[in-house]
């Protein structure tokens, strides 16, 4: 059993940046591809961005790329996400996940759900 503790949200203004932090216990982080969704009022969790276990491999929304980058740090067990240029359209509630098996994009692929860590971007 993983569990998984965000943290790192708050308000921002646009164009801002943030850095949401992910930590994991109770598992082999090393094992486990992450990902981190987002979910807006009113719509469903979207992808944001993917890492595979040895951080060989890196995938983001196309919404989010080339302003936001997910990393890990298989020796301290936590996962980032670094977030620039921020738009009002970024404001969700972010979520880190944790999969058992190669990357993935879909959250009914993903094992384990952090609480979730509200970002809202102010225009």
């Amino acid at each position: 059993q993983v569990q998984l503790v965000e943290s790192g949200g708050g308000l921002v203004q646009a164009g801002g940046s943030l850095r949401l932090s992910c930590a994991a216990s109770g598992g082999t982080f090393s094992s486990y591809t992450m990902g981190w969704f987002r979910q807006a009022p009113g719509k469903e969790r979207e992808f944001v961005a993917a890492i595979s276990r040895n951080a060989g491999n890196i995938y983001s929304a196309d919404s989010v790329k080339g302003r936001f980058t997910i990393s890990r740090d298989n020796a301290k067990n936590t996962v980032d996400l670094q977030m620039n240029s921020l738009k009002s359209e970024d404001t969700a509630v972010y979520y880190c996940a944790a999969a058992y098996k190669s990357i993935r994009f879909g959250a009914r692929e993903y094992d384990y759900w952090g609480q979730g860590t509200q970002v809202t971007v102010s225009s």
